[in-house]
Parts: C-alpha cells; sequence; structure tokens
C-alpha cells in the first residue's frame, strides 16, 4: 500500500514557508532520509539557491524550466541514487501538467512530494500551479501570521514604487519586480478602496 505524501504547505509572504522547507530537509537528513530540492526556474530569486528572509540559504538540486518533465527527472535520478523525498519551493509558479507529473512521482514511484507556495497572487487569483494542486488532491496546510490589524493574512498587496498596484503580469518577483506587503482580506479591501478613491 502507497502512504507516500503529497501536500502543499501555502500561505501570504513572510509566513515562514522558507523557514519551514529549510527545517524539513535538514529534518530529514538528520534522521537518515534522502531528499532533494527543487524550484521553477522562474523564481530568478536566489538563482540556484533558496533564500531566507533572514539570509539563509539552500542549494537547488533542480532548476525546473516551464518543458520540463519532472517526474522523468526523479525517475532517471531514482535509476542510481535512493530517494524518500522531493522538496518543491514556489511550487506556484509550476504548469498544471507538473503538477500532474508531481502527483504521479507520490502515487508510481512511492516518494513523497512536499511543495510550498502561493496560493494565490497580489489580486487574489489562483496560480496554475495552486489551483492543479487542490484539483489533483494534495494535502493542504496553511500556514498563518497575522496582519497588523489582528486577522489572518491572506493577500499579497504588491508595491511598483511604494505604490499599491492592481496592474501587471502575474508573476512579479519579490524584491526585484515588485515588493509585497502581505495583508488580511479586511484590509486589502481597504487599499483597493483607497486606490479608487486616488485615481478618481
Amino acid at each position: 500500500m502507497n502512504n507516500s505524501k503529497f501536500e502543499f504547505y501555502y500561505g501570504a509572504m513572510g509566513s515562514g514557508k522558507t523557514r519551514e522547507i529549510f527545517k524539513v530537509w535538514y529534518s530529514m537528513r538528520e534522521d537518515g532520509f534522502k531528499s532533494v530540492v527543487m524550484k521553477p526556474s522562474k523564481d530568478k530569486k536566489g538563482d540556484s539557491f533558496i533564500v531566507s528572509r533572514d539570509g539563509s540559504s539552500l542549494d537547488v538540486d533542480f532548476l525546473i524550466g516551464k518543458d520540463d518533465d519532472i517526474y522523468k527527472i526523479i525517475a532517471m535520478y531514482c535509476v542510481d541514487n535512493c530517494l524518500d523525498a522531493v522538496l518543491v519551493d514556489e511550487v506556484e509558479f509550476l504548469s498544471a501538467k507538473q503538477i500532474y507529473q508531481l502527483s504521479n512521482i507520490v502515487d508510481i514511484l512511492g516518494i513523497d512530494v512536499i511543495c510550498y507556495g502561493l496560493l494565490t497572487d497580489f489580486r487574489g487569483k489562483l496560480f496554475e500551479g495552486s489551483k492543479a494542486l487542490i484539483e489533483w488532491d494534495a494535502k493542504l496546510i496553511e500556514l498563518k501570521r497575522q496582519c497588523k490589524c489582528g486577522n489572518k493574512n491572506a493577500f499579497n498587496a504588491r508595491y511598483i514604487n511604494n505604490e499599491f498596484v492592481l496592474e501587471g503580469e502575474q508573476v512579479a518577483i519579490d524584491g526585484i519586480d515588485a515588493s509585497y506587503r502581505p495583508v488580511c482580506r479586511k484590509c486589502y479591501k481597504k487599499l483597493i478602496k483607497m486606490r479608487n478613491v486616488k485615481n478618481n
């Protein structure tokens, strides 16, 4: 019986996703389990590393391009290597097809796949990868952090030149293309209202 895990840790920016992937990687290594780390090449931040806000970093074993077959990559890796888990950072940037490939790593190869990323973009819309994780029945685990008003952060408000924006491409990398501030639903609505008043 295959009891391998297919999990998705999600939360707004600053909720501790990077700390969680570091913790799992180090714990697995200490317990004698073998894991590999991957992230989409679309994530320009840190190049071939996962970098946390405190400056800690973790080597990425596989940078995934938009046309890469993740199942084949891992299946080939397993020919010469033992593997217990695949840790995927910034999973929201993967395609729906690649999420299906991740599910096959769990269901066919019997390897745990643990994903980390954002559920929604700066407009509150699901990313393609996140939507596919829901559709392919990954276990959803929310990492929570409070908004300054006391409610739970759920939205990633995008700022360009220190101005809240609702326009632009879905993917804009934090600290490179734009900056983000995690806020709750109520505060996000206030930002939209203030923006509309300013632009009218």
